[in-house]
């Protein structure tokens, strides 16, 4: 069976949402989320999470996954996340373990993807020749039609021929939600995991809320006492 690692990189420093990994989100850290769902994956072979946080070093091992301590150069506001990823598969070669057929990274930032949408992305990696994989979902509102950029005090739509086109007939377009890759070791050595060359995971929106601000802190939470309050709606 192929080796399949799952990377789960958290840094402890935030800008946007202070220590936003480890806040609370429905009871329990956010990034607690996203430790289960890999764990519930059938599919993957190993699952590291990869931070600078003592305390997101205990909270992984509490969930009973392995926790890298990442150095400070590959953690500060500006590395790349592909420096992490490398980070992991050096120490493990280190250590003995088999090379990854195919690296999968959660943000833990993610917090409502299943672990049959890693299951569903691994293998479309794998279907489609090791292509990389990226979950995306499909836009509504936000479609780049009904967009602009101001030019000289003036709205310049982004997509003039559609800009008139109703909703409904607008062809669908995919925003990258940051939920899943897949990629494999050509891309490690590459340093790219987005690319031009990638194949689609499509998720529904409800499941790509991302948390980037304090208000997304605050919608998940809502979320989740939802699904509490009413697991089957």
């Amino acid at each position: 069976m192929s080796e399949v690692l799952c990377i789960i990189p958290a840094r402890g420093g935030s800008k946007g949402v202070p220590l936003k990994n480890r806040r609370m989100a429905g009871g329990v850290p956010l990034i607690v989320h996203t430790i289960r769902a890999a764990r519930d994956a059938s599919c993957l072979s190993t699952i590291v999470v990869s931070t600078d946080d003592l305390e997101i070093v205990q909270i992984a091992q509490d969930e009973g996954v392995e926790a890298l301590v990442r150095p400070a150069r590959y953690a500060d506001d500006t590395s790349p996340v592909i420096d992490a990823v490398r980070h992991v598969i050096m120490t493990r070669t280190d250590q003995g373990a088999a090379a990854p057929a195919a690296i999968v990274l959660l943000q833990p930032t993610s917090p409502f993807r299943e672990p049959g949408d890693i299951e569903c992305a691994v293998g479309v990696f794998f279907e489609n020749g090791e292509i990389p994989v990226c979950s995306v979902y499909q836009v509504e509102d936000a479609h780049p039609a009904r967009m602009y950029r101001i030019v000289d005090h003036k709205l310049v739509s982004l997509m003039p021929e559609l800009a008139s086109i109703r909703r409904q007939e607008l062809p669908p377009i995919y925003h990258r939600n940051g939920s899943i890759y897949v990629f494999g070791p050509r891309e490690v050595a590459s340093g790219q995991i987005i690319s031009d060359n990638m194949a689609p995971y499509v998720m529904p929106s409800v499941s790509s809320v991302n948390v980037d601000t304090e208000i997304d802190l605050l919608l998940v939470n809502a979320m989740l006492e939802q699904r509490r309050a009413d697991p089957y709606p």
